[in-house]
């Protein structure tokens, strides 16, 4: 196994991993091991933006929303020149 050593780690993001360790009742290295191989792990999508975001709103039935009527195009204000 490899070992890892980080420099220069902001003050608060320790603090934060000492604290969430403490929570999960482990040793910050052990969390950190954790958070990495949850991070790095999880497979990464294949699909494209546009398929992602039609995916999530596909059960709110959009197509059924109604459109609201157009307005007439208002005349650009005048400065007085």
């Amino acid at each position: 196994m490899a070992s890892l050593t980080i420099r220069k780690l902001d003050d608060n993001l320790k603090s934060q991993l000492r604290l969430r360790a403490a929570r999960h009742g482990c040793s910050m290295e052990a969390e950190a091991r954790t958070i990495l191989v949850q991070t790095l792990n999880t497979p990464v999508s294949e699909q494209n933006l546009a398929t992602a975001i039609h995916r999530r709103f596909e059960s709110l039935a959009v197509e059924s929303l109604p459109i609201p009527p157009r307005q007439e195009v208002r005349n650009p204000p005048d400065f007085g020149e």
